[in-house]
């Protein structure tokens, strides 16, 4: 018997419920996996109120490391005792124990503590997708990146910082601005007490910048679209204030033929290549020291539900972890 979080509706954090489960032997194709550390991502939270709607009941969860106990049929690259960790699901990392499909696993490095792989894949994964390959970013280019003292957001100035690029962040308070500084965000914005679009307008001369990264959503879409550079791209990957209304087309060309893309992780790491490309490009930027982790909140896995409301009130910054 093992235990996992578990919720049967949607709605806030309390839904999240400590349950018992059996966990059966892996069948072809499949590890049966222990988990030592589990990320906790804004995704989460989206499955857990339903805006990104999942079949219920349901376990939480995209991202963990762990150790295999056992193997089933069919699977060479893996074996018992093996330390692996996955960055994108399937879901149901919020468990003591799981099966796995064995394709979406990855071999974890000597010098990668689990914890540090539970905490920094989705979102290292996150970041390269984004700026490596959905809009490859080049030295002395400038950016505007929304929370970028959040989870994603330190690990995205400290990835664009050593490509020489200038990151222009939003911040929600001056404590959490030095946090973006400390990660290699040029210049800070308190987007409650200062015009976001205005400060990047008056960086960058009137020029805007050619992309911007928003998590944020509803509440920074339209500026956003207004601090970007004729042909410059939109990138939203979050709904933390709620989902973009619908836009129409013309509006995209009034604003200067702009381009707009709504991307998922999943899709940029859905064939075993591209998961392969995506874990070692950021498995590499730990090896050298360009990404460090910063785990500043560790929950108990049965203590999810207050991690949730940690993460929601903002309160939290770096990266977050559950411990089994």
């Amino acid at each position: 018997m093992s235990m996992a979080i578990r919720f049967g509706k949607t709605g806030g954090p309390e839904v999240l419920e400590w349950a018992r489960r059996d966990v059966a032997a892996p069948g072809p194709g499949e590890v049966r996996l222990r988990h030592t550390a589990i990320g906790v991502n804004y995704i989460d939270t989206y499955h857990r109120t339903g805006l990104y709607p999942v079949p219920l009941p349901a376990v939480p969860g995209l991202e963990a490391a762990g150790v295999i106990t056992a193997v089933g049929d069919g699977v060479s690259q893996f074996k018992e005792g093996d330390r692996v960790a996955y960055p994108a699901g399937p879901l149901g990392a919020y468990a003591e124990e799981r099966l796995m499909p064995a394709q979406r696993l990855m071999h974890l490095p000597d010098d990668v503590a689990d914890d540090v792989a539970a905490a920094l894949m989705l979102k290292g994964c996150t970041v390269e997708m984004l700026v490596e390959r959905l809009y490859r970013v080049t030295p002395g280019e400038t950016v505007l990146w929304h929370a970028a003292a959040g989870g994603i957001g330190t690990i995205a100035c400290q990835w664009l910082s050593a490509l020489g690029v200038t990151v222009i962040g939003t911040v929600g308070s001056e404590d959490k601005a030095e946090i973006a500084r400390a990660n290699g965000c040029t210049h800070t914005v308190l987007y409650r007490d200062e015009d976001f679009q205005a400060k990047v307008m008056d960086i960058t001369d009137g020029k805007g910048v050619p992309v911007v990264y928003d998590s944020v959503g509803k509440a920074t879409f339209e500026k956003s679209l207004n601090c970007l550079s004729r042909r410059g791209m939109m990138v939203t990957f979050g709904n933390a204030t709620g989902p973009v209304p619908a836009v129409e087309p013309g509006l995209l060309a009034k604003k200067g033929s702009l381009f707009l893309t709504r991307p998922t992780l999943m899709d940029y790491v859905a064939t075993r290549e591209d998961l392969i490309i995506s874990s070692r490009a950021v498995f590499s930027r730990l090896a050298t020291g360009i990404l460090k982790p910063a785990i500043n909140q560790r929950f108990a896995l049965r203590d999810a539900a207050d991690a949730h409301r940690a993460l929601e009130a903002r309160e939290t910054s770096g990266q977050t972890v559950l411990l089994p």
